[in-house]
């Protein structure tokens, strides 16, 4: 379970970073970005994420 929280992490981290850069408009504020990437649709995705993460690292160490 803690491969897949911190994978989880890892995306929403990713997904705050994006918020915050030249691309995106101005002017956001830290509570607009947590609104706008805290979505059920991304919560599926990342732990769909985590959970094929978690099953690609045990595949490969149960090879090693």
């Amino acid at each position: 379970m803690i491969e897949v929280g911190f994978i989880i992490f890892l995306f929403y981290s990713n997904l705050l970073m994006g918020e915050f850069t030249r691309a995106n408009r101005g002017g956001k504020t830290i509570l607009f970005a947590i609104k706008d990437i805290f979505t059920s649709t991304n919560f599926d995705v990342a732990v769909v994420s985590g959970l094929i993460g978690y099953l690609v690292v045990e595949y490969l160490r149960k090879k090693i």
